[in-house]
């Protein structure tokens, strides 16, 4: 299952670990080589941590301009510059298996070694709890990790009145706009359930999530931002020309 319970949470194993003493001793020469490789690996992605190379943050700012802003523990993220030194090409989507208030707090928590970028409430409020720069631990998988954007919704696997409509109708825009800032396509390769991970097993979002519907309302919002785009710069036009 997804969320509160586990499903997201305490995710130690999902590799977003560094070496350790163990794993340098190990070995003898080869395990040397193999851990350099490792490290030039590591190192080829924190180029951006150099001075006057890190994008600017602000306090409070968020990527999806309906979202609020409830930062998740530092412990439950890894600073990045995606899409920089980690490309963006998934969203996942999880289920909290709890209420949106135990969803935050437990993203606050240190200890509880996990987080996602958005939590989508019932009502279609969204909140944003880490930047979609930095990597969220939500997946249980690291390189997913790396590549992905994780959106939790507030309820439980085996209620299906809990997937509401302004839960999808939010959820679907959120979706939208994170694919168009990474050119991704909006279908079930790109769009994938926690339960798709390799590696995972967790069932979330269950089986009374909508794919159908969701992926229809996900197009439907990228459509609709698109002609409000057009309609708002062909306004601009007309302004400039009289």
């Amino acid at each position: 299952m997804g969320g509160i319970d586990g499903s997201i949470g305490r995710q130690r194993g999902d590799g977003d670990r560094r070496p350790g003493r163990r794993a340098l001793l190990l070995g003898g020469a080869a395990a040397a080589v193999g851990t350099a490789v490792l490290a030039r690996g590591e190192l080829a992605h924190l180029w951006w941590r150099l001075p006057g190379v890190e994008k600017p943050r602000v306090a409070g700012a968020v990527d999806f301009a309906a979202a609020r802003w409830i930062a998740a523990s530092p412990a439950n993220l890894r600073r990045a510059d995606r899409p920089e030194d980690y490309r963006i090409d998934r969203v996942v989507i999880h289920v909290t298996q709890g209420s949106y208030a135990s969803t935050v707090k437990v993203f606050q928590d240190p200890a509880h070694g996990a987080a996602a970028h958005y939590v989508v409430r019932q009502n279609g409020r969204i909140t944003q709890m880490v930047r979609e720069l930095d990597v969220a631990f939500h997946a249980g998988n690291r390189e997913y990790n790396e590549r992905s954007v994780g959106i939790e919704h507030e309820g439980f696997v085996d209620r299906p009145q809990d997937f509401t409509d302004a839960m999808y109708a939010a959820s679907a825009r959120l979706t939208a706009g994170i694919c168009g800032r990474y050119g991704m396509p909006m279908d079930r390769e790109h769009i994938i359930g926690h339960a798709q991970v390799p590696g995972t097993d967790h069932t979330d979002p269950g089986p009374h999530w909508d794919w159908d519907r969701y992926i229809r309302l996900v197009r439907r919002a990228a459509t609709s931002a698109s002609k409000t785009n057009t309609n708002a710069n062909t306004d601009a036009d007309a302004d400039a020309q009289s």
